[in-house]
């Protein structure tokens, strides 16, 4: 199967003497639901980063879909919503305006969306169960809500890699099950590959195919249900 993702030996570090991390290798076939989890300062937001081409590695090489990463991102292969994903603007904007952002983000240029745009935001909306509320502001929804019109926003882009940094950041446990269960609905339905990074893997640790646990490396890589006992709450550490 092809390799959405390949880490071959990747070891960066902020200090060159002191790497955050070392020797990381692994393979994410496409299609594939990756929870991707680990302590603060275990490296894996580090990961991220280089992953979708904010760093780059000081040894080793990161592909995406066989290619560098910057082609990959150039061919509009990834979708990648951070930690808190915001509007940055104080305007209210709706729904339906934060996911067409999303087609103009593809397309890197400026003037009105295109029919295959239009058709692109209804079903992106369609897809996160928001298209009832596609003419209210953001910022009246639920932080569960508020997420799912971020996720609408990256998957109009009809990526093939979809990466969510801390996704359920500020949401209640209820929201967090649901967007567990959409994100595999999603995953299901688009057969676009998933890399789902948090510092707890409770809310997807029944969707999720496989778990990689980064402690300065890979501490684990494996079925969630094949994780050592010793290893599951990453938030401490342990020798």
């Amino acid at each position: 199967m092809p390799l959405a993702v390949e880490l071959d030996a990747v070891r960066f570090g902020y200090d060159p003497r002191r790497p955050v991390l070392e020797d990381v290798s692994a393979a994410i076939p496409e299609g594939q639901f990756v929870a991707i989890a680990g302590p603060n300062g275990g490296g894996k937001t580090t990961l991220l980063r280089l992953i979708v081409g904010l760093d780059r590695p000081q040894h080793g090489t990161v592909r995406l879909f066989g290619e560098p990463v910057a082609t990959a991102a150039r061919h509009g292969y990834l979708a990648y919503l951070p930690q808190r994903a915001h509007l940055g603007i104080e305007a209210p904007a709706t729904v339906r305006e934060v996911v067409s952002a999303g087609r103009v983000t593809r397309r890197r240029l400026l003037g009105p969306l295109t029919a295959d745009d239009r058709r692109a935001v209804e079903a992106a909306i369609g897809r996160v169960g928001l298209t009832a509320q596609a003419d209210e502001p953001i910022t009246t929804l639920s932080g569960g809500q508020q997420q799912r019109a971020f996720i609408a926003k990256a998957i109009a882009t009809q990526p093939r890699l979809l990466i969510l940094d801390e996704p359920t950041t500020g949401v209640d446990a209820d929201a967090q099950e649901a967007l567990a269960a959409l994100l595999a609905r999603l995953q299901a339905e688009l057969r676009v590959t998933i890399l789902y990074v948090s510092h707890e893997f409770g809310a997807v640790e029944h969707v999720a195919e496989r778990l990689l646990l980064v402690r300065g490396g890979i501490a684990f890589d494996g079925a969630a249900a094949d994780l050592p006992e010793r290893w599951h709450d990453p938030s401490h550490s342990h020798a």
